[in-house]
């Protein structure tokens, strides 16, 4: 069983962990799944970067980053060496771990979860 713990910027949000089979599930499929707050605006195909997350652990558990989703990680709101896209964060692996920290999403316009 795979487990991610979701943390916010944002502390009025509490963190969550949530644990299932997550083979070929997108960190962003598992957000909408959990009620976990993130928004997004190109439903999950890599063409804008409202979805953009920070993985603080188990980024060998995911699909290696693109070309393009590094163009579209330029674009967000305060990109770090550890940004990704949650729409293209895959899980790889049913014994996974992994840990995010989905940026302050007051700033971000489009579709709330």
């Amino acid at each position: 069983m795979a487990k991610i713990q979701f943390q916010f910027e944002d502390n009025s949000i509490p963190a969550k962990t949530v644990e299932g089979s997550f083979v070929d599930q997108s960190i962003l499929e598992i957000t909408e799944d959990y009620d976990v707050h993130l928004n997004h605006n190109c439903g999950g195909v890599c063409a804008c970067s409202t979805c953009h997350i920070y993985v603080e652990s188990g980024e060998d558990f995911l699909e290696e980053i693109s070309d393009k989703e590094e163009d579209f990680i330029d674009r967000a709101i305060n990109p770090r060496l550890e940004s990704r896209l949650a729409c293209q964060c895959v899980i790889l692996d049913e014994y996974a771990e992994v840990t995010v920290t989905i940026p302050d999403q007051k700033r971000i316009i489009g579709h709330e979860h």
